[in-house]
């Protein structure tokens, strides 16, 4: 990142080479001349092509016009811009381009215009005719190319070619979510680093190409202390605790485009990195003088722990429920009540499967008197294959990076697992087999460690190998090697040697190590990040090399792994992880002995996903009242207190797969980009609409918090946002479906108060209270229109009782 321009201002310019005034003005006039000869010469030539046919057409006399003006400006412009260049001191490749091609169109013009008046004494002369059209089109090529990298100057190589869908996907680089809420409070020590660590992590991404000892532009290095509060040429950068007076947010904070923006080229930085720095010289601009003798950084055990269960009391049964209540006993915490049986299958439903009860199923839950039909329904829901993996396919879609469609696919740049996937779900593949499949993959399940190879040139830590290293580290082993991807981490103590030598194990050759993008001649080991799990044959070839890394990671020993798969599930089941982020594994657990146990029992039972998912959903715990928070920075908090499972919003998935239940399908079966029907035809099982998991990425999805999965993405907000609610308002998916659906309620229901009843029960999974059937008779009449009723169905699903699961 450019912070201070090393190009010297005009007046020392001026002074250095002496340049007379006169000469700087017409320079400047070259931006307002270099118009005409590229509008005039290239509306000459195309004149000239509906002639081709007719020399002497009646285009001729304005083709003779626009040839004579565009040549004479075009070597005005040629000298002008001569004189711009040499009075601003301006230098680099495209201005050499730009100035060259000017040059070279000045010289074609003047031989234009030659011609143009010796084909006008003899019209007759054919080869005379052949070399003026040939010179006018060369002349209207070339000055179309010197007004391309005069745009290159002024707005940016890219200006043209960035919107371009191609370009468009090789900028995608996945950036690190930050929590700013942890450093709003006062720091303390630990705080103070973790905020340093992601304050240098900006630099390092974003700054350290231009502004590092690698490469220094206007005086400016931001890698080390001593220079980054030194500053540049024009003075210091960083004010500490004055972000208004410091330069450094005076120039991210510039729209893209303007003349002192920082990055100048490439992307800006996030609204969070710019609220980061103005909070880190808010706070003082706090830096260490040296490293470190002690890594300041939780470290988590790697080797399994199974600890002993504590004496059960209060009648509890389930070991969650055991280990809870001990919890709850250390912090002083008090049970909730358990909640309704309305509640708990429209929550298991909805868990499990993704879908909402219908008022059958519901009725039918009411009258069962077994005491423990709680368990039964939940395992009948798990037993339910297709449905729990249509489900969870989107819990590992986002995981694995998986779509249907988007960058990649249509170059052969990236391969769907989509088959593999629902397959490996539906049979409930045991998890050590699962990993094992996607680490040392068959045809099916390569797309994982594959990636997505960007086209063009794209940046070191972004080579398929390195995204491989740092996918598997995030998805598998709750590990961010991002950071040390590119430089050594600030947020951890891996090393920049220690990633380049895990993703060696991904790649067909020794891999180069660079660092900040700049390579260092230094060839990567290879090797597993923990050395106790085992060594890498750095001999061996790629498929092997993955065979061991396959056979390595999946070990009970790996104890990591385990505790990052359960404290996944438990965060999709409870809504809050053991571990926040579940990305950093490191972070310490509100309880690590749940989270070691639930990991050991996990490997005892065959690592089966089912069965984890089984005793969670028929612990006490989850079958308690959820818990709401005023703001999701309160989960996150480093002072969280455990207190029950966190009330959700419905995904993205489950909305629409709700609509589609009893309003009416949002999406058609010819969406469908992978259909479970086709594996089992003889089943005669089939969907009754199209599953929103199964279609590709849309406007209603995203805008409803599907993510791009062009990055690995394990965690969705599960706050409203104002996109969902403008698309939920006026967005034509859903207006669509409430039109269709409004038709079929308004046939199938004659009254407003069977309407209203009817609709309660398959929305909400209660009937109407009178209150609410008078508003609904007040607002339709007694027999309600169409109208009323699309009205009346959105204004229920906008309903926090139909979003939520409590």
């Amino acid at each position: 990142m450019v912070l201070i321009t090393p190009v010297l201002g005009q007046n020392q310019i001026a002074e250095e080479i002496g340049s007379f005034w006169l000469w700087e003005f017409f320079g400047r006039l070259h931006p307002m001349i270099v118009h005409f000869p590229i509008a005039l010469l290239i509306f000459g030539a195309a004149l000239e092509l509906l002639s081709l046919r007719k020399f002497e057409s009646k285009f001729r006399p304005a083709i003779s016009i626009l040839i004579i003006a565009g040549g004479i400006s075009a070597i005005i412009s040629a000298i002008f811009g001569y004189q711009l260049a040499n009075s601003e001191g301006t230098t680099g490749a495209i201005l050499d381009l730009h100035q060259q091609i000017g040059i070279g169109t000045a010289v074609l013009s003047i031989i234009l215009l030659f011609f143009l008046v010796r084909v006008g004494k003899q019209p007759g002369d054919k080869t005379r005719i052949l070399l003026f059209r040939s010179i006018l089109f060369v002349t209207a090529i070339a000055v179309s190319a010197a007004g391309h990298f005069g745009g290159s100057l002024t707005h940016g190589e890219d200006f043209l070619t960035e919107t371009l869908p191609w370009n468009q996907e090789e900028s995608s680089i996945e950036k690190t979510p930050i929590n700013l809420a942890v450093y709003q409070t006062e720091l303390n020590p630990e705080r103070e680093m973790k905020l340093i660590g992601e304050v240098r992590m900006v630099f390092a991404h974003n700054c350290y190409k231009c502004h590092s000892g690698a490469k220094i532009e206007g005086e400016l290095r931001l890698d080390e202390k001593e220079y980054a509060f030194a500053g540049g040429e024009n003075g210091e950068v960083i004010v500490p605790g004055n972000p208004k007076q410091s330069e450094i947010i005076r120039r991210i904070n510039l729209r893209k485009g303007h003349k002192d923006v920082m990055p100048s080229k490439g992307e800006l930085l996030s609204d969070q990195e710019k609220e980061l720095l103005s909070l880190w010289i808010e706070k003082g601009a706090p830096w260490p003088d040296n490293a470190p003798q002690q890594s300041i950084y939780r470290v988590a055990e790697l080797a399994p722990r199974k600890p002993v269960l504590p004496p059960s009391t209060n009648g509890l049964s389930n070991p969650i429920d055991i280990w809870v209540d001990d919890y709850f006993e250390k912090n002083n915490l008090q049970w909730s009540d358990p909640v309704d049986d309305r509640t708990y299958l429209r929550r298991i439903y909805l868990d499990v499967i993704g879908l909402i009860p219908s008022p059958e199923e519901l009725e039918e839950f009411y009258k069962d008197s077994r005491e423990n039909k709680r368990e039964i329904w939940l395992q009948n829901l798990l037993n339910r294959d297709r449905d729990y993996a249509i489900h969870w396919l989107t819990f590992w879609n986002d995981a694995l990076r998986n779509d249907y469609t988007g960058t990649g696919y249509i170059t052969n740049g990236r391969y769907n697992i989509t088959d593999w996937l629902y397959k490996s779900l539906e049979s409930n593949k045991p998890y050590n087999e699962f990993v094992k499949e996607l680490l040392n993959p068959t045809e099916k399940s390569k797309g994982f460690i594959e990636g997505i190879r960007w086209r063009g040139t794209v940046n070191a830590s972004q080579r398929t190998e390195m995204q491989a290293a740092q996918n598997v580290g995030q998805v598998i082993l709750g590990l961010n090697l991002k950071c040390a991807s590119c430089h050594d981490s600030f947020i951890s103590d891996w090393k920049l040697e220690e990633s380049y030598a895990f993703a060696n194990i991904f790649a067909d050759s020794t891999l180069e190590i660079s660092r900040c993008e700049q390579p260092t001649g230094k060839m990567a080991d290879t090797r597993i990040l923990w050395e106790e799990l085992g060594d890498i044959d750095s001999a061996a070839g790629r498929s092997e090399k993955l065979k061991q890394l396959a056979e390595n990671l999946v070990q009970p020993a790996n104890g990591r792994m385990y505790r990052t798969i359960v404290n996944r599930i438990w965060k999709q089941m409870m809504g809050r992880g053991l571990v926040e982020p579940v990305d950093e594994m490191d972070n310490e657990p509100w309880s690590q002995d749940l989270l070691d146990w639930l990991a050991t029992e996990f490997v005892d039972s065959s690592y089966d996903l089912k069965n984890l998912i089984y005793l969670i959903g028929t612990s006490k715990i989850y079958q308690a009242q959820s818990i709401s928070y005023n703001s999701p920075d309160l989960i996150l908090a480093d002072d969280y207190k455990f207190s029950g499972a966190v009330r959700k919003r419905l995904t993205a998935e489950q909305f629409s797969d709700a609509v589609s239940q009893f309003v009416y399908p949002i999406f058609k079966k010819e969406d469908l980009r992978y259909n479970p029907e086709e594996l089992n035809p003889e089943k005669g099982t089939k969907l009754d609409f199209a599953r929103a998991s199964l279609v590709a990425n849309n406007s209603f999805l995203t805008a409803l918090g599907r993510p791009n999965r062009e990055i690995v993405s394990t965690s969705r907000d599960s706050q409203a946002s104002l996109l969902q609610a403008l698309e939920l308002t006026n967005g034509t998916k859903l207006d669509s479906a409430l039109r269709s659906g409004a038709k079929n309620w308004k046939s199938n229901y004659q009254t407003t108060e069977k309407l209203t009843e009817a609709l309660y029960l398959k929305a909400l999974n209660r009937k109407p209270l009178e209150k609410e059937v008078a508003v609904a008779k007040a607002a339709m009449g007694e027999v309600p229109e169409e109208e009323q009723i699309q009205d009346f169905i959105w204004a229920v699903l906008l309903l926090p009782e139909f979003q939520l699961i409590y």
